[in-house]
């Protein structure tokens, strides 16, 4: 990692946060028994604490029962859904874990997977982690994350251009290679909160990767040459073939471990709907029998 790099890393790993939102992070790495907690989403830019705040979990090992961790071992990470009381209010996370060392090979873009690097060349926050060691690991994870994703944005952008269309051009094929069904111009909400953010990284990330690129006052041009650029290709090409696929996998076994997926489900219904459903034993027990009827619930009551 370059000193450029490790320096940009440090600076927006250390970005303050409120005080709800840390206790929060204390309390949900308490629970899933955490040694780091990285903090990243809206909620990040703005300290909003009224809808979902997004974290990361990484552990030492994969939890859970014997089928849960052979799971991990592929389809990481496991998701739940939490609620807080902080000072009397109550706080909702939606919380991904995932061991250390997965996040640290999912970052240098070890499998086919897209969605560890895509996430975090976007910002984040470490809100703790147990010992030096491990905050050197996550540190040097999220810059694996950045020259990953730039590697990546080299070939899959123009052959010259201003840095965000490079950045726009990543996101825009890993969406397609993920199977998101996302509005068009999605990629470009990512950018707009901090373009210039975005314009001092892709440089950063290219030199700390191996890239060359020349640069002038309005556009970057990487220069990779014929071995490597074939090797991204393939490695690229890879994943489109896979993505679907592996994310449907994933989908799939989020509807059976999502744990407290009731609980987030009713609290989405009544955000978006305003109609209050109760959390039954059995609707926490088995989620995805009790959706109809909840959506029945909805309908009738919205239509009466």
């Amino acid at each position: 990692m370059s000193e450029r790099l490790a320096r940009f890393i440090d600076r927006e790993l250390a970005a303050p946060v409120g005080p709800e939102i840390r206790a929060v992070a204390d309390a949900v790495n308490a629970r899933l028994g955490g040694i780091a907690v990285l903090f990243y989403g809206s909620s990040l830019r703005t300290g909003d604490l009224e809808g979902v705040l997004d974290f990361y979990v990484l552990t030492e090992n994969a939890k859970g029962t014997l089928l849960r961790r052979a799971g991990m071992r592929w389809l990481w990470p496991d998701v739940s859904f939490h609620e807080v009381e902080v000072g009397g209010k109550i706080l909702r996370a939606k919380v991904a874990t995932m061991p250390l060392a997965t996040f640290e090979q999912a970052t240098r873009g070890s499998f086919v997977d897209t969605t560890i690097w895509t996430r975090f060349v976007q910002p984040s926050a470490l809100l703790s982690a147990s010992d030096p060691l491990v905050e050197r690991r996550v540190k040097r994870a999220i810059a694996d994350a950045a020259i990953t994703a730039a590697s990546f944005a080299a070939v899959l952008g123009p052959e010259r251009g201003r840095p965000a269309n490079y950045w726009l051009a990543l996101f825009r094929e890993t969406y397609r290679a993920e199977m998101r069904v996302e509005p068009p111009g999605r990629e470009k909400q990512i950018l707009v909160y901090d373009p210039a953010r975005y314009d001092a990284l892709l440089g950063i990330a290219w030199e700390a990767g191996g890239i060359a690129f020349s640069a002038d006052a309005d556009s970057v041009a990487p220069f990779i040459a014929f071995a490597p650029y074939e090797a991204l290709t393939a490695a690229w090409i890879s994943r489109v073939r896979l993505g679907k696929a592996l994310n449907i996998a994933r989908l799939i076994k989020a509807t059976f471990t999502f744990e407290g997926a009731a609980r987030y489900g009713l609290w989405k219904v009544q955000r978006h709907t305003g109609v209050d459903v109760a959390l039954t034993p059995w609707r926490e027990r088995h989620p995805v029998l009790a959706a109809p009827g909840v959506l029945w619930r909805v309908l009738r009551t919205q239509s009466s």
